[in-house]
């Protein structure tokens, strides 16, 4: 099949060597010195055992047009960073290609065949001017929830830490014919790619870690085990989890795991920093508004009370305006 991946980093890079390598025709869509090091010397997928593999037979530009139309279009960028590619997306569509976006965090089609009294509401937090919904229609979307992990270590070189599952789900829960196939090319790649029949439920699942640990972690600069053992940020974490869930639970959700063995399964993961802290420290923009920001949103439409979610929410954005002010990163110094 064709498929084009817009973004060559952790999980995109992961994704299209995995694909390339099981014999699909992959086009990474890139700029700057991946699209260099791919153009040259393919992408090189370091496994989490140390084997070394590369994907020769990848294509990289920088044109959609060039790209063409494809069978599989996968979003594989933050999502804040979809509103500057969007109008560029439909260079990629024919008649049947479906979008599966990776995006961490409650996605833009959130309400599209959701049903109830918030159906075809707009999540404003990520998609604030409506320019991605109207430009990647909803109807061609296939959702997603990436559990790899996996880190970029050079241009066109990416390392595989751990995980093999992204979950898929149709918008509408049905069980169809183009999802199958997006299944099978992902499993055929070595990818665990179950076909759920709620998609959004996974999502919350994720995203009640994501919500809690990443900005904490980024204002404490702390690791996953370390805001779990501390008290204090235990049930910080705990409190805004519970916040969540009742934004949830006003949607229709309901959590597989329990709270106490979410917060578990993050202390189990143990000295690891979270994205949005590996990010202030690099002096990127953090992914806040669709991690915890949508969550305010959906408590508003919702009239839920997030007094947690709203304050730590409130901090982690000033610190990122402030590392944009000043053009700046925020990291730990040791003292000699």
């Amino acid at each position: 099949m064709k498929i084009a991946v817009i973004g060559a980093g952790a999980i995109g890079g992961l994704v299209g060597a995995r694909l390339a390598l099981a014999g699909e025709d992959v086009t990474f869509i890139v700029r700057g010195a991946n699209l260099s090091a791919i153009r040259e010397n393919g992408f090189k997928l370091i496994a989490a055992d140390g084997q070394e593999q590369v994907a020769r037979n990848v294509k990289a530009t920088n044109t959609y047009a060039e790209a063409g139309p494809q069978d599989i279009v996968i979003l594989a960028m933050k999502a804040h960073q979809v509103e500057a590619v969007a109008h560029d997306v439909p260079q990629l569509f024919g008649p049947q290609t479906v979008v599966v976006t990776m995006q961490n965090g409650i996605p833009y089609w959130y309400f599209h065949k959701h049903g109830g009294a918030l159906a075809g509401s707009t999540v404003r937090m990520v998609d604030p001017n409506g320019v991605v919904a109207a430009q990647i229609p909803a109807e061609r979307v296939i959702g997603c929830v990436v559990y790899p992990a996996s880190e970029l270590i050079a241009p066109g070189v990416v390392r595989h830490i751990e995980g093999d599952r992204f979950p898929l789900g149709e918008l509408d829960g049905s069980v169809t014919e183009r999802i199958g196939r997006v299944a099978s090319v992902f499993t055929q790649a070595g990818f665990k790619a179950p076909v759920l029949d709620n998609i959004r439920a996974e999502m919350w699942l994720k995203l009640w870690g994501n919500l809690t640990f990443n900005p904490i972690s980024s204002l404490t600069h702390s690791t996953l085990e370390a805001i779990c053992q501390f008290p204090a940020t235990r049930g910080l974490a705990g409190a805004m989890m519970r916040e969540a869930q009742a934004v949830a639970h006003k949607l229709g959700i309901e959590f597989r795991v329990t709270l106490e063995k979410r917060i578990a399964g993050a202390e189990k993961v143990g000295k690891h920093k979270t994205s949005m802290l590996q990010d202030i420290e690099a002096g990127r923009a953090p992914e806040i508004d669709a991690l915890v920001g949508a969550v305010v949103e959906l408590a508003q439409l919702t009239d839920t009370q997030t007094p947690h979610i709203d304050t730590v929410y409130a901090l982690v954005k000033l610190l990122a305006k402030t590392m944009d002010d000043e053009c700046g990163s925020v990291r730990l110094q040791t003292l000699t």
